[in-house]
């Protein structure tokens, strides 16, 4: 049985059950995921500064390839890219800032800094998204940036939050698609804190400030990042969950959710509708947390499938963006973005191709023993077959052909890297 053979089996397959694979196809092809940066360089940025990464931030590996400047970087997206179905966006750091081998404070970055980024996105058809770098700074060595006790440090980072905004801003009118800009900032206390209302209050106001100038939401939508701990604040975080979630209500921005942000029993597919009724619109940052907030690449697992699932289910496709958020340096990071991505993407079309209203029909008649049974069996479905159609619709390898395409570049080009 050839690709297109097998893929009118699975199609007439899904029909059986009523499900319009076409209409899945052209769903997942409009569909763009966030992918960032950081994976592509372990979070070292483009500041040509000595300062160590910080903000209980960790990269484990030393595989040979590590992009060293912008166009390495560059370079390396484009081949991962092209190994990705669809058209997708591209989620820089402020750190990553083409500041021509000068050095320029968090403060003091602008739009000229990221004009050569917009441009390089505008020439391959991808949109921009943007996060204020609240870490790896010697105002930040102390853990505490926006929620300091210190009025001129929170004034610092509150001008850095601000000039960002107005970047991201620039970045969807240059590129005409709306410019998340995602606030996470690593403050908190690694042992019991006395005062857990005052960090709070700061920060309350320090968001309020930074919030304060408006955009065009067709050019910015603002969103903010809840953590449960981290290293160094294993005991206390300012920007917890009930903190941003309140926020997000309140003050109409996004609330991001991060998988590995969360105790490690707890997951955000069951956050997802349950904030949905709150909050025009979500962000998520989709990682793979091993035992912490690890960050591994994303693999096609429950919870990944779970995720997805809920975002289809619940109708939620237009109104959450879905991002990535892992860096592992001990593989191939090119290979990395695009076993993270396509399995994203794996899951999406999983959950596009699931027979949903017959699964509900089973829950809401009271036959929890169908619903399992179907459950179960839709986890074999021939979903690989539509898969392998979708990439080759797409113009991208299919199955795992794509890796040739990496090990080829590896040995050509990230090998010859020192």
């Amino acid at each position: 049985m050839n690709t297109q053979q097998a893929y009118e089996w699975a199609r007439s397959w899904y029909g059986e059950l009523g499900v319009d694979v076409q209409a899945a196809l052209d769903r997942m092809a409009n569909i763009a995921i966030s992918i960032h940066c950081w994976q592509g360089d372990d979070v070292q940025g483009f500041e040509n500064s000595s300062q160590e990464l910080g903000g209980g931030l960790a990269v484990t590996g030393n595989y040979p390839g590590r992009a060293r400047s912008i166009d390495e970087l560059r370079s390396d997206f484009e081949v991962a890219h092209a190994l990705i179905p669809g058209t997708h966006r591209f989620n820089l750091h402020a750190s990553y800032g083409d500041f021509g081998g000068g050095q320029v404070d968090r403060d003091a970055i602008d739009v000229e800094h990221f004009s050569s980024w917009m441009d390089w996105a505008q020439s391959i058809g991808i949109g921009l998204d943007f996060n204020p770098t609240f870490f790896s700074h010697p105002k930040a060595d102390d853990g505490w940036t926006l929620s300091h006790q210190d009025r001129s440090i929170r004034e610092f980072w509150i001008e850095h939050g601000r000039r960002c905004r107005r970047i991201g801003a620039a970045m969807g009118a240059r590129l005409g698609t709306p410019c998340i800009t995602n606030v996470w900032i690593p403050d908190g206390s690694k042992d019991q804190p006395i005062d857990r209302l005052g960090p709070r209050l700061n920060l309350e106001a320090a968001l309020d400030a930074i919030f304060s100038e408006p955009f065009e939401s067709t050019h910015l939508l603002d969103a903010v990042e809840c953590k449960l701990f981290g290293i160094g604040s294993e005991s206390y975080v300012v920007g917890s969950h009930e903190f941003y979630l309140g926020y997000a209500i309140s003050r109409k921005t996004l609330l991001c959710l991060d998988a590995g942000h969360f105790h490690p029993t707890e997951v955000i597919s069951d956050k997802i509708s349950a904030v949905m009724g709150y909050l025009d619109q979500i962000l998520l940052h989709v990682s793979r947390g091993v035992r912490w907030d690890s960050d591994h690449v994303v693999t096609l697992n429950e919870e990944l499938m779970a995720i997805n699932q809920e975002i289809v289910r619940g109708r939620f496709l237009d109104r959450v963006h879905i991002g990535l958020d892992f860096f592992d340096a001990s593989i191939n990071r090119v290979a990395a973005w695009v076993i993270g991505t396509r399995n994203v993407q794996k899951a999406l079309l999983q959950a596009l191709l699931e027979p949903t209203p017959m699964l509900r029909e089973l829950e809401h008649g009271g036959d929890l023993t169908g619903r399992l049974a179907w459950q179960e069996h839709l986890k074999t479905a021939p979903f690989q077959a539509v898969w392998d159609h979708f990439c080759e619709r797409e113009e991208v390898p299919g199955g795992i052909s794509w890796l040739d395409r990496v090990r080829e570049y590896e040995q050509q080009v990230l090998s010859k890297r020192h």
